[in-house]
């Protein structure tokens, strides 16, 4: 074994595709993350790269310009990019779901309008469903939208928007009925397809992008809120022509989204692996490299089967989703795992560095400050666990 999680069954393309993301990542990521991350600064350069390589359209199909991927294929190049940087897979994940779900639950028009320009990167997708006062209750949004004619109107607020600022079509998730008995909430949501400019303040009428949010790591990429006052959208921007269906949409998407988070969760893993192997060869104490104490042999050992069984089961839920099967079991496990394994790899990896951990000048303090993001994206370990549960009841029960 040269590394820590291969993947057995890939194709030759595929293998070519995650070479070349590979030498990407090594030769104009990791090189500059760390810099730009300690200055919050978006990285241009890395995205117009990605864009050449057809990165943002690695899952479009081929008829819209696209490479026709298979989540899996896209999940491993996430994973590689994550080692990298997470921001910078964070940037493509949100484009990727708007993209997923545009593909799944768009009008024809709506793909052919949209999809050919999703896959050049020239329009960048974002993914809008959290509020300021929810967390994971869904049915608890408050944003509205009232139909006028042939236009609706959209009021509310939104939080927690990645690709705020630098998006310019964002998937917004709007009540559109009011609360009636014996009717679930979810099913009078809708999700609207809503472009803009690029920017902060007023990018278009009615839509504010405030600031971006300060966050104590996942730097780079612009976290945002959204601010909808009067803003008007036509009908035929609602996506698949039909409301009340978002709600429906957007899990799809949040489905496919968590093994982003699982896959995000294996790469800077495997990061914090190779960044501690390296200094505990490195490092010397008592005479000889710490990496022949005991203690630590220990500590990678742990962290080496925690990178292995992660990788695993995030590959399982993304062949899972790629057979057309339902995958909401395996992928709440996947970023359950991935996750929580993210975060002891990190720690690990960072009490093996001692007090230099502690220091800018070493890439393990970026890690230790970006791993917690992914143990709240895409839905906590809490409502993970809650999904799993559920499943395995389903899966697992008795007669009466």
């Amino acid at each position: 074994m040269s590394r820590l999680a291969q993947t057995e069954g890939l194709t030759d393309i595929q293998r070519e595709i995650l070479s070349t993301v590979r030498d990407f990542v090594d030769k104009e990521i990791l090189p500059v993350a760390t810099e730009l991350e300690h200055r919050d600064e978006y990285p241009t350069a890395i995205v117009e790269g990605l864009k050449e390589l057809g990165v943002f359209g690695l899952m479009i199909p081929e008829e819209y310009g696209g490479l026709g991927e298979s989540l899996l294929t896209y999940a491993l190049c996430v994973e590689e990019i994550a080692r990298g940087w997470m921001s910078v897979s964070g940037i493509i994940n949100t484009h990727f779901i708007v993209a997923y779900m545009l593909k799944q639950h768009g009008t024809e028009e709506q793909k052919e309008y949209f999809l050919p320009k999703m896959a050049l990167g020239e329009i960048r997708g974002a993914f809008s469903m959290s509020e300021p006062g929810l967390g994971s209750d869904v049915s608890a949004i408050t944003s509205k939208a009232v139909q006028d004619g042939d236009e609706y109107v959209l009021n509310g607020q939104k939080m927690w928007l990645t690709n705020g600022g630098t998006s310019t079509l964002v998937a917004v998730l709007c009540r559109t009925g009011d609360a009636q008995e014996g009717v679930a909430p979810h099913k009078a949501m809708t999700t609207f397809l809503i472009e803009k400019e690029p920017g902060f303040g007023e990018v278009r009428p009615g839509l504010t992008i405030p600031g971006k949010i300060d966050k104590m790591g996942y730097k780079g990429v612009d976290t945002t809120e959204l601010i909808m006052d009067g803003l008007r959208i036509p009908a035929d921007r609602v996506l698949g022509g039909m409301p009340n269906r978002g709600f429906y949409q957007m899990m799809d998407g949040v489905e496919v989204g968590r093994v982003n988070v699982a896959a995000r969760g294996c790469g800077v893993a495997q990061r914090a692996f190779e960044l501690g192997v390296a200094y505990a060869q490195q490092r010397h104490t008592f005479g000889k490299p710490i990496a022949q104490h005991q203690a630590i042999q220990f500590k990678l050992a742990e962290m080496g089967t925690k990178v292995e069984a992660a990788h695993a089961m995030m590959v399982n839920a993304a062949r899972k989703k790629d057979s057309g099967a339902r995958n909401d079991l395996e992928a709440g496990m996947a970023k359950y795992l991935a996750s929580e394994y993210c975060k002891e790899v990190v720690e690990d990896a960072f009490r093996i560095h001692g007090g230099y951990g502690f220091s800018k000048e070493y890439e393990i303090e970026r890690l230790y400050r970006e791993a917690p993001m992914l143990l709240i994206g895409e839905g906590t370990a809490e409502i993970q666990k809650m999904i799993i549960g559920r499943r395995l009841l389903e899966e697992y029960r008795t007669q009466d």
